[in-house]
């Protein structure tokens, strides 16, 4: 058992940083950080916003952040926010079943292309027509005509924009067991860009947030998302 408040206190200062350059190293609002250090917590919006400000705050400053979160729990934490954070984590059987789904129809609509595909170079080759313009296919100017699957993303870019309030936020590279990007709390009117071959974003307040994949709208976003599945998904 440890002073949570003071230790972070002690190690900030030993290492000559004040509040507001942590703020602008950790992207968590000053106030909030000297809530932490005075262990006042109730005036923090939540459980799932004190651990992931306790964290953000003690890994910037070299500490070990679960540690810290760890003894909140044991004596501070409710355990109300954390549970409706964590159930929006755990995808549901029928959400994954969709998403299955929806990636066989993806994989099945490419190899349609590809038949149709093999099918009109054989007739143009053994059936002595001329070959029309299809996607993938050399036309009688040499030029190729853009490949079918060119259309999903190799790249994606995610922009989460807050602007009905704020929401903490965490951002993998990949999927939730990859390299973490961000993690924070987005104040209203800010926004977080990451551009990668795969990502995954939480929110903790979804309704106070917009997420863009590739400039477009994502209407259906509950908290959680797989942005390059959706990405292939929208098409």
């Amino acid at each position: 058992m440890f002073e949570i408040g003071p230790s972070l206190r002690e190690a900030r200062a030993r290492q000559g940083l004040t509040i507001d350059a942590m703020e602008q190293r950790t992207k968590v609002r000053a106030k909030y950080l000297r809530f932490l250090e005075d262990e006042r917590f109730y005036l923090l919006p939540g459980d799932t916003y004190t651990k992931g400000f306790l964290k953000v705050y003690a890994n910037e400053l070299g500490l070990d952040g679960q540690l810290y979160v760890d003894e909140y729990n044991s004596r501070f934490a409710s355990g109300d926010d954390e549970v409706q954070f964590r159930a929006r984590r755990v995808q549901p059987a029928r959400h994954r079943r969709q998403q299955r789904r929806e990636s066989r129809l993806v994989a099945i609509g490419v190899g349609v292309i590809l038949i149709v595909t093999g099918l009109v170079i054989a007739a143009w080759r053994f059936g002595g027509v001329e070959s029309p313009s299809v996607n993938g296919i050399e036309n009688r100017d040499g030029k190729r005509a853009p490949a079918a699957n060119a259309r999903l993303p190799q790249r994606v870019t995610l922009e989460i924009a807050a602007v009905k309030g704020p929401s903490y936020v965490e951002v993998w590279r990949g999927s939730r067991a990859g390299t973490q990007l961000y993690a924070g709390t987005l104040e209203r009117g800010q926004v977080q860009r990451f551009t990668e071959r795969k990502l995954f974003v939480m929110a903790a307040k979804p309704r106070r947030v917009v997420v863009k994949i590739n400039g477009s709208r994502h209407a259906q976003f509950d908290g959680e998302l797989d942005v390059a599945a959706a990405a292939a998904v929208r098409g």
